[in-house]
C-alpha cells in the first residue's frame, strides 16, 4: 500500500514527516522528498515569535526545556531523596540490625577509647558527647590548678573521644 503525499494535487509517495504544529506533538503530514524540499525552505519555526520569546527559547534549549533547580532547592531530586533517606519514614535502620553492627565491628581502639571514656560498649553517640563534655569539666587545668596529672587525664580523653567520633560519630 503507498500512502500518497500530503501535499494539494500530488500523488507522489510521501514518505517525510512534516509537523503540522509548533509544539512538536505527533501530529505531522507526510510529503514526498521535492514537497518536504519546499516546505522545509518556508518552515519558520520562530515565525511569530518576539525576541523575548526567542531568546527563551533558545536558553531553556541549553536543558532541553525543562526546569532546573539548584541543587541546595528544596526541590531538587537528590536534596529530596537525601531528606527521604535521613527521615526513614519506613524504619529500616530502626527494624534492621544496622545500630548493632556498627558496635559489633568495634575495633581495639574503639574499645580502649570506650574504657578511657568510662563507656559502655553499648554507649550511643549522644552519650559519648555528654560523657565528654563532664570529662572535658573535671579535668580541664583551669579546674585542677595545672596539674600535670589531669593535663595527661584530659589529653588522652581528648584522643578517645577522636577515636570515638571517627568510628560512631554523626558526619
Amino acid at each position: 500500500m503507498k500512502i500518497i503525499c500530503d501535499w494539494e494535487n500530488c500523488n507522489e509517495q510521501g514518505k517525510y514527516k512534516a509537523p503540522v504544529e509548533k509544539d512538536n506533538s505527533r501530529k505531522f503530514r507526510l510529503l514526498c522528498l521535492e514537497h518536504i524540499k519546499v516546505f522545509n525552505k518556508k518552515w519558520n519555526y520562530f515565525e511569530n515569535m518576539s525576541s523575548e520569546e526567542v531568546e527563551y527559547f533558545v536558553k531553556s534549549d541549553l536543558t532541553w526545556h525543562k526546569s532546573t533547580k539548584s541543587f541546595g532547592s528544596s526541590e531538587n531530586f537528590f536534596n529530596i531523596l537525601w531528606n527521604n533517606a535521613l527521615e526513614d519514614k519506613l524504619n529500616i535502620f530502626n527494624t534492621s540490625n544496622y545500630a548493632n553492627y556498627k558496635k559489633a565491628n568495634l575495633s581495639q581502639k574503639d574499645k580502649d577509647a570506650l574504657e578511657v571514656m568510662e563507656l559502655k560498649s553499648s554507649s550511643n553517640w549522644e552519650e559519648i558527647q555528654k560523657k565528654f563534655k563532664l570529662l572535658v569539666k573535671k579535668y580541664h587545668p583551669d579546674k585542677n590548678h595545672g596539674n600535670k596529672k589531669y593535663e595527661d587525664k584530659l589529653k588522652m580523653i581528648t584522643l578517645a573521644y577522636s577515636q570515638l567520633k571517627m568510628k560512631l560519630g554523626k558526619k
